[in-house]
């Protein structure tokens, strides 16, 4: 082996073990989140509104945290008709996690209070809210629309974020012999017509703008306490609100045309939505902070098209 080889050689094995002698002397991975392989969630206190529909992103939500161990779930809704059930159904799969329903207005701060305050005098810790409530409003012209429908798009879907975090914040500060650091996770429901437009309504992506912006400027303003603010942007998804669209698609034959303008050429499962709250709520995320984060098969990554039959762009 000539000289300059032997150089060669000698210079990869120094990098590949920086001590010259074995892999053990390497410096440990630095770790913040427990074990991947496990479940994600051990120990936390999570509340989640809009909960109550059964297709819903809130419920799915719900079943994923009480599958990765968290200590206590809050299900919230303004419509409670379904609360009941949900709490029946993940008590029978997850016995051990303690589920409470409770049925407010995700607009109504002293509504909002009460149950962080709840949360806090039970368990000592709130690790995890899920800002989910919204409604969809009329699908009319800008134009069309009354000052108080498009004020009430804005109350249900940014208020309510607005109050989530302004008490969800605080809590997360509190510490304790079992939660000895600040922490917390704060996601809100936004939506791909918080990033695009012809998304949904004027006053809807107004009011899902307006999250995600809030998520931005909330998470600088909690600069220094380790509270992670994101957004969620979901795409077409079946859930309580979208079902028309789906059930009317199916009864006409054309469900093959659902989602056809994102490149997975099909809508989402609120449970696609729910696995990626679970990751933003667990530690995992521990350095995912102030982003809208779109989950919408690819819808957003660029300007939608009509494929021709020929394979080619339309």
């Amino acid at each position: 082996m000539s000289e300059s080889a032997r150089q060669r050689v000698e210079a990869i094995g120094s990098h590949l073990s920086p001590s010259g002698t074995s892999s053990s002397s390497l410096p440990p991975v630095v770790k913040v989140a427990p074990e991947s392989a496990g479940p994600r969630a051990v120990g936390k206190v999570v509340i989640i509104t809009g909960a109550n529909s059964v297709l819903g992103i809130g419920r799915a939500t719900a079943h994923q945290f009480a599958q990765n161990g968290a200590k206590a779930l809050y299900i919230c809704d303004f419509d409670d008709s379904n609360l009941a059930e949900h709490k029946k159904e993940i008590n029978s799969l997850y016995p051990t996690v303690d589920i409470h329903t409770r049925q407010f207005d995700a607009a109504d701060e002293k509504a909002v209070k009460a149950v962080v305050d709840d949360a806090l005098t039970r368990y000592g810790r709130l690790d995890v809210f899920f800002a989910n409530a919204g409604i969809a409003g009329p699908m009319s012209r800008f134009t069309e629309t009354d000052a108080e429908d498009f004020n009430e798009i804005m109350r249900v879907n940014s208020l309510s974020v607005f109050l989530a975090a302004k008490h969800a914040a605080p809590a997360m500060q509190k510490t304790s012999p079992a939660k000895p650091k600040s922490s917390g996770s704060i996601i809100a429901t936004a939506s791909v017509a918080g990033l695009r437009s012809n998304a949904g309504s004027t006053a809807y992506s107004a009011s899902k703008a307006a999250v995600i912006s809030m998520a931005q400027t909330m998470s600088y303003q909690l600069t220094g306490t380790n509270i992670r603010v994101n957004a969620i942007c979901p795409g077409l998804i079946e859930t309580g609100m979208t079902a028309p669209v789906f059930e009317s698609a199916r009864s006409r034959g054309t469900q093959q045309k659902i989602g056809q303008l994102n490149p997975l050429r099909r809508g989402g499962h609120a449970d696609e939505i729910a696995r990626v709250v679970l990751f933003l709520g667990s530690d995992e995320a521990s350095y995912v902070n102030g982003q809208a984060w779109a989950v919408d098969a690819g819808l957003s990554a660029g300007h939608p098209y009509v494929p021709s039959k020929s394979g080619v762009f339309a």
